[in-house]
């Protein structure tokens, strides 16, 4: 698909001149001064437009309006590693797209060998499970861990799928504050508190758990006997210096415990689907693959997947780190047209990921009326904290050209100035 052409930035010293208003039809472009010296482009936009893409085709069925400036879902516009897309013309090239199986060395090593490379964290391949989707996984978890009507602790603002996915497994979710350890030990300690839904990095913060905080949850679930079910979707995405580390060096043993995660969102390949898991339990291990395959019959994954994940893990590293910079640089721009405008906000970049989670309480903006601004008038759409059960903030998504992401929060700066004139 061909890029797009440019046109001149929009001006976060604008003031509300409708010709600057932000369309998902009109290009865009800016001329920051974070640049990438980087060999991958990450700068050239890809139109995403006609290709049945959830962020930019189906927009209206979030927002209600067609055709805005999508900064919504969490994959990202840029084509994925050049290592990955040549992995998989190459085995399309094959032309025979059959059954497969995930059980093998060649999957297995690249999971087991990304763990050691980048975490320093020895997995066993017995513990490797594929699923369909890290919620599939986390949902057949629930059910082997917990019985309906128990109590699942999660963090809050809470990624909105994981509400969804406690409810229609029949357990009640308890919404634990983020940084309130009174609250989360007093969670933990109830007698039907079965589950620790774990999102780590965090989603939405964008925060990265340190060892001593994934050390006092792991010792007070152990404590409890609860098990832990850990979502490391974003892991590959921690900023320096800050660190992932994966749930596997901290849990308690023997216990239940599993990771659940994919390179989707790392690698950008979300479409490709599956993921894998990390069961440390055996029993849980064998009793997960007994349901994947025999009760639900989802466990001939697609080849694509494999190819994918495989040539993400073992030739891909170089390329994420890469995508890291620039995602970073991104998320100081959005600080430095945010804070510039705003001084009181006092913006900070998160930890982890692409996704900017801003607090806007300090300007006393209400939420309903700044979407309406973002939407009819700024035609751009971007999540309200609501979505995450946390009034006041918006989720900006600058997983997107630097040309983009600087078209959305001035677009946002621009509203907040016609709110609060």
């Amino acid at each position: 698909m061909a890029p797009r052409e440019l046109h001149p930035p929009h001006d976060a010293d604008t003031g509300d001149d409708a010709d600057t208003r932000c369309d998902a039809d009109t290009p865009y472009a800016c001329d920051t001064p974070y640049a990438c010296d980087s060999p991958y482009d990450f700068d050239t936009p890809v139109d995403r437009h006609g290709t049945w893409c959830t962020q930019w085709d189906y927009v209206e069925d979030r927002f209600g309006v067609p055709g805005l400036l999508p900064f919504t879902i969490s994959d990202m516009d840029f084509e994925t590693a050049p290592e990955v897309l040549a992995a998989l013309r190459g085995r399309l090239g094959h032309g025979v797209l059959g059954y497969s199986r995930w059980r093998h060395p060649d999957f297995l090593d690249a999971v087991t060998g990304w763990y050691r490379q980048r975490y320093d964290t020895e997995v066993g391949p017995e513990t490797v499970a594929y699923a369909p989707s890290v919620l599939y996984q986390a949902g057949v978890l629930l059910d082997l861990w917990s019985r309906p009507g128990d109590g699942v602790v999660t963090h809050t603002p809470a990624y909105d799928a994981f509400p969804r996915l406690v409810a229609a497994h029949g357990r009640e979710l308890r919404g634990c504050p983020l940084g309130d350890w009174d609250t989360f030990e007093r969670l933990i300690a109830l007698p039907d508190t079965s589950v620790l839904l774990l999102c780590s990095p965090h989603n939405p913060t964008g925060h990265v758990w340190t060892p001593a905080e994934l050390d006092r949850m792991a010792e007070l679930c152990a404590r409890h006997g609860v098990a832990v079910i850990s979502d490391e979707i974003h892991s590959d995405l921690a900023h320096p210096p800050h660190v992932h580390h994966p749930w596997a060096r901290h849990a308690r043993t023997p216990g239940r415990w599993a990771i659940v995660t994919s390179a989707s969102k790392s690698f950008n390949i979300p479409a490709l689907t599956g993921s894998y898991g990390i069961i440390g339990d055996p029993e849980a291990h064998a009793a997960y693959l007994t349901r994947l395959k025999d009760a639900d019959g989802l466990s001939s994954p697609a080849v694509l997947m494999l190819t994918g994940t495989i040539a993400a893990y073992e030739e891909g590293g170089p390329w994420l780190d890469a995508l890291r910079g620039y995602v970073a640089d991104n998320l100081r721009m959005v600080a430095d047209r945010l804070n510039s405008a705003f001084p009181q906000l006092g913006w900070q970049p998160p930890e982890a990921g692409y996704l900017a989670w801003i607090d806007l309480r300090p300007l006393g903006v209400d939420d309903d009326a700044l979407q309406r601004e973002l939407i009819h008038h700024e035609k751009v759409a971007i999540m309200p904290g609501t979505t995450y059960q946390a009034p006041g903030f918006v989720r900006l998504n600058v997983g997107c050209p630097r040309a983009k992401a600087a078209a959305g929060v001035d677009a946002l700066v621009r509203a907040l100035r016609t709110l609060l004139a």
